[in-house]
């Protein structure tokens, strides 16, 4: 049984850091394209970043420079580091497969408030 966990958010002042983690199991993901997406309250789950099993990364234009995405293949595992943060990154934030499963974790809520 394919599941995500996702942990490490947390209430943050705005240009503060924060480091998302991902842990997959249920299938060997090491060749699969891995994602992060987040939803705000009111909005519609938005995809937020990328990596290949290879490392390829992909990030959306509103978070680059500003978001990294890495792997551990070894853990199956998946990060996102997450610095300057601001107030429009208030979301909960999934990982998931690219394109998703219908499935998803409970996600890890990320607020940014002063």
């Amino acid at each position: 049984q394919v599941q995500f966990v996702e942990s490490g958010g947390s209430l943050v002042q705005p240009g503060g850091s924060l480091r998302l983690s991902c842990a997959f199991s249920g299938r060997d993901f090491r060749t699969t394209t891995t994602a992060w997406y987040r939803q705000g309250q009111g909005n519609n789950r938005e995809l937020v970043a990328t990596i290949s099993g290879g490392g390829g990364r992909g990030i959306a234009d509103s978070v680059k420079g500003r978001f990294t995405v890495s792997r551990d293949n070894a853990k199956n595992m998946m990060y996102l580091q997450m610095n300057n943060l601001q107030f429009e990154d208030t979301a909960v934030y999934f990982c998931n497969k690219n394109p998703p499963y219908t499935f998803w974790g409970q996600g890890t809520p990320v607020t940014v408030s002063s």
